[in-house]
């Protein structure tokens, strides 16, 4: 997984009637775009580091490719 600043990351729930979760790549801090992240999550603002697993996504950022 390559993420960049600005792009989204979507967590999908593995639990039926769970929501996804989202946040936006505020760093990256592992090697050519690799993880962890560090990511503002919605809705309420949560920042933290992130190791993605399974169930994500990357939802790259169209202004920076």
């Amino acid at each position: 997984m390559e993420a960049t600043v600005g792009d989204r990351i979507v967590v999908r729930s593995t639990h039926q009637g769970e929501p996804e979760r989202t946040g936006e790549v505020l760093e990256v801090r592992g090697t050519a775009g690799g993880p962890p992240y560090l990511v503002r999550w919605a809705p309420d603002g949560h920042e933290g580091l992130f190791f993605p697993g399974g169930t994500c996504a990357v939802v790259h950022d169209a202004v920076h490719g």
